[in-house]
């Protein structure tokens, strides 16, 4: 199977050179791009697909279930309050948004804490990233501490009373042996790894993680091979709490336990440290910078001019939100475009760096080839009222691009979007059902809402009057 595409420019390698004019680009299944001389679609622009490095698979987004922005720590009690649908369906859903502003590969953090239904659920994510048509790594949870607070979720109760506490401690999720988990996980690759699934171990941090489970995650990784996808130092909060548990440097006593390594991504780091960027340099390890959400959860500004110093590898995620909550890689580059341009003569950072961690970064944190992955822009529109045909094209992408200007989308051969719209499933019909699913739960929902403030109201007060030192 392959495609064959016509366009007006061609970027191979976005940042590194100009665009090959008036070209035929046929793109097989296996994956090699065939370029040669042709009529060329007017106003088209051809390029690799981007690949979204970091994320959760929001169906149904935070906002339409009345979570709205906030720090992290007080944001993250409203998450129980997310609609019970169809892991099939949401993930599907989510995926429809990627494919729309093309992207063609993603890293799925699955949201499931029961162990119980993991296998289940990371089939339907699976299937649904088959049918969808787009590259998966998909990230099974781990955890083994409350993600309440960082340390002793019991330092709440002085705050509670009695009686809220206990109406708030019968929420208190269970969490399996750290061997179980890490015994689902493998089955989850049994079962549904390969065919454009990559499946990775996903400690959800080392502040929800004991000494034991990132040991045990480290042994794991270094004896399959599999890699391991987790957030790290996204939080002041979680910088400070960290310093004290770890007096050496969390970044240190991950490098001392083997959990550093080329097969580890990490996601914000926000709060790294020149060294630390130098730590993670060395041992090979990635960090996905998600830009939007960084700042819409107040955690700050990752710096990614220091991990560029230091040598660390870096690609980009929309970690389920996107600067205006719609999922759009192209915004989310130029954010980090903006934000990392530095204040000299010359931007801090290339045009080809940020291009490279979008589509060649990114995939191998998917740990997926995107060879003969090509998305088609409507370039025309982008420049319809440019007095000059010799702009350069990735300044025009990052001063303009959005997922509206996305025409074709073809991923190994495949062509899933076309004209701007999902081939692949009825997207609109699956985002209808997806959404009636959703408000089938009201009752419910208004009640777990009512708690799920309670518990946030909860938190901000502990964190406002918080001694890290106190917390281990």
């Amino acid at each position: 199977m392959s495609v064959v595409l016509s366009a007006e420019r061609y970027l191979a390698q976005p940042g590194v050179g100009p665009a090959e004019r008036n070209v035929e680009i046929e793109v097989s299944e296996d994956g090699p791009v065939s370029i040669r001389p042709g009529q060329g679609r007017s106003g088209v622009l051809a390029m690799p697909a981007p690949v979204n490095a970091h994320d959760h698979g929001y169906g149904i987004r935070t906002l339409d279930f009345g979570l709205l922005d906030d720090a992290l720590e007080t944001w993250i009690p409203g998450l129980r309050v997310r609609p019970a649908t169809d892991p099939y369906l949401e993930a599907l859903v989510s995926f429809g948004r990627l494919l729309q502003s093309g992207c063609s590969a993603t890293m799925h953090c699955h949201n499931s804490l029961n162990v119980d239904s993991l296998v289940e659920e990371a089939g339907a994510v699976a299937r649904a990233a088959r049918d969808s048509g787009i590259r998966l790594g998909l990230s099974c949870p781990l955890l083994d501490a409350s993600p309440w607070i960082y340390g002793d979720v019991e330092a709440l109760r002085s705050l509670a009373g009695e009686a809220q506490w206990a109406q708030l401690s019968v929420l208190l999720p269970r969490y399996a042996p750290v061997s179980a988990q890490i015994e689902a996980v493998e089955q989850v690759a049994t079962e549904h790894a390969g065919h454009g699934v990559d499946v990775q171990y996903g400690p959800i941090g080392p502040q929800w993680a004991s000494d034991a489970l990132l040991e045990a995650v480290a042994e794991a990784s270094c004896a399959s091979g599999r890699r391991i996808h987790m957030h790290l130092l996204e939080s002041p909060r979680q910088r400070q709490w960290l310093d004290r548990r770890f007096p050496g440097g969390i970044v240190r006593h991950l490098a001392e336990i083997g959990f550093l390594s080329p097969r580890l991504a990490v996601a914000h780091g926000v709060q790294l440290r020149p060294e630390e960027c130098e730590l993670l340099a060395e041992y090979g390890v990635t960090v996905v910078t998600n830009p939007s959400a960084n700042l819409r959860l107040r955690s700050g500004i990752a710096p990614l001019e220091t991990l560029k110093c230091a040598g660390t590898k870096f690609a980009i995620g929309l970690d389920g939100t996107g600067f205006d909550d719609d999922q759009d890689i192209w915004r989310e580059l130029r954010l980090a475009w903006l934000l990392h341009g530095g204040r000299t003569l010359e931007p801090a950072l290339s045009e080809a760096e940020l291009f490279e961690a979008v589509t060649e970064r990114g995939a191998a944190v998917v740990n997926q080839s995107i060879e003969g992955d090509i998305v088609t822009i409507d370039y025309g529109a982008l420049t319809r009222d440019a007095l000059f045909d010799d702009l350069d094209e990735v300044r025009v992408l990052l001063a303009r691009m959005s997922a509206a200007h996305v025409i074709d989308l073809i991923i190994a051969g495949r062509l899933v979007v076309r004209d701007g719209t999902v081939r692949t499933f009825d997207f609109d019909a699956a985002r209808t059902e997806l959404a009636a699913q959703a408000r089938a739960q009201l009752p419910r929902l208004e009640t777990e809402r009512g708690i799920a403030r309670q518990l946030a109201d909860l938190i901000r007060r502990y964190y406002r009057d918080w001694d890290p030192q106190a917390s281990i």
